[in-house]
């Protein structure tokens, strides 16, 4: 496993930050920054989780990336020769995140508090209630930070179902057992149909945005028909088109960046919301090019959907999840929803902390925030980062 780190290497607080679906650590890069900015004596860890490695980025460092990866040089996971990694469900990854929160404790010498964005939220909360061969979870921990996910119906809101019913879940492990080892949600988006086509388009139209935002369009003629706009645009006006929730995107996969411009031979980008597109674009450009993961198990989209009854159960038993501890959580608890959910998020976390022993909890909201916001906003405009601050400052003592 990758982890980023940001922050002082004597910080007497480790914040461990686990990304959501499709996501990996570069995506927690400037909120890290503006965070250990705001609090001193805070460091902040990222998580890439092993699937990470999957992924060639090596084409980032060619001369041609659009060419090496849209022309199919690429060393892409075949699903067929995959097989392994229908076993790589949230057993694995609470393995592998422990492994991160013991260092980052180190021995006991520093206060952890882990996170999460979205379904790393929800990881982040399983982690907590989690059986370690008869050590619950919560003990590792100083607090616990959701962002935009959770437990508990906390993704009600979204209009997106949690397919956990048995009848769903026995078709969902026999899919998985035929082959259909990587999800593919993402391949929705329009941008092409294997599991990382998505991704590749994203990381991209950053990595160009970046260092030539005020060029020329590499990517716009490649575009699929259906996503090209019928005059030039910059590279940055590219990524803009692919990001923004003005451009009609779902709330799960846009922010809020600004505009294109209305005239030009080559039409530019407007900054005007929240979110600098720059930022966008240096978060994916790197300096390692990993904001998408490529390949997300689909055994670990599973497990998750189970986890929001977040309780000791027949069906999660069958699994092999250890979901035993939820009731004794005694550490402080933060919540931080965007528009994604409408209100949901909040409501989930109140359950959580009502059906515990949370000693405290802080729930945080901002309603002119997409679900992406909070990783990229500008630190002026970000109210995730400074409810965080707050909060992390509280736990620090």
């Amino acid at each position: 496993m990758h982890v980023l780190k940001v922050g002082p290497r004597e910080a007497d607080t480790v914040l461990v930050l686990v990304p959501g679906m499709f996501g990996a650590a570069n995506g927690f890069r400037l909120p890290a920054r503006d965070l250990v900015a705001a609090v001193p004596g805070v460091q902040v860890w990222a998580l890439d989780r092993r699937e990470e490695n999957l992924a060639d980025r090596t084409g980032f460092a060619t001369a041609d990336p659009a060419a090496y990866y849209l022309d199919g040089h690429y060393r892409s996971q075949d699903p067929a020769a995959s097989g392994y990694v229908a076993g790589w469900g949230l057993r694995l990854t609470l393995e592998d995140l422990r492994a991160v929160v013991l260092a980052a404790g180190a021995g006991g010498r520093r206060r952890v508090v882990l996170g999460g964005h979205s379904w790393g939220a929800t990881t982040a909360l399983a982690y907590a209630a989690w059986d370690f061969d008869g050590s619950p979870g919560y003990r590792d921990l100083a607090g616990l930070a959701v962002i935009d996910g959770g437990v508990l119906g906390a993704f009600e809101g979204t209009g997106a179902p949690v397919h956990d019913s048995p009848e769903e879940i026995r078709r969902r492990l026999a899919a998985i057992d035929g082959g259909a080892v990587f999800d593919l949600t993402l391949s929705g988006v329009g941008l092409g149909g294997r599991a990382e086509s998505s991704q590749i388009w994203y990381q991209l139209a950053g990595w160009y945005a970046h260092h030539a935002p005020a060029a020329r369009s590499v990517l716009q003629p490649r575009l699929p028909d259906a996503l090209r706009l019928p005059y030039p645009i910059t590279n940055a006006a590219l990524l803009g088109t692919l990001v923004d929730a003005g451009f009609g995107w779902p709330n799960d996969i846009s922010v809020h960046a600004g505009r294109l411009a209305e005239s030009g031979d080559v039409r530019g980008w407007i900054d005007d919301g929240i979110t600098p597109l720059s930022r966008v674009a240096a978060a994916y450009a790197g300096p390692e090019p990993a904001v998408w993961e490529w390949y997300w198990p689909s055994r670990l989209s599973v497990d998750l959907d189970i986890t929001d009854a977040y309780a000791d159960t027949d069906l999660s038993r069958s699994l092999g999840l250890r979901l035993r501890h939820g009731t004794a959580l005694d550490i402080p608890l933060y919540a931080f929803a965007t528009s994604y959910s409408h209100g949901t998020v909040l409501t989930a976390a109140g359950r959580v902390a009502a059906a515990s022993r949370v000693p405290y909890a802080t729930y945080e909201s901002d309603e002119g925030m997409n679900h992406l916001d909070p990783l990229f906003a500008g630190p002026d405009g970000n109210t995730m980062t400074r409810t965080l601050s707050a909060f992390l400052e509280r736990v620090r003592g």
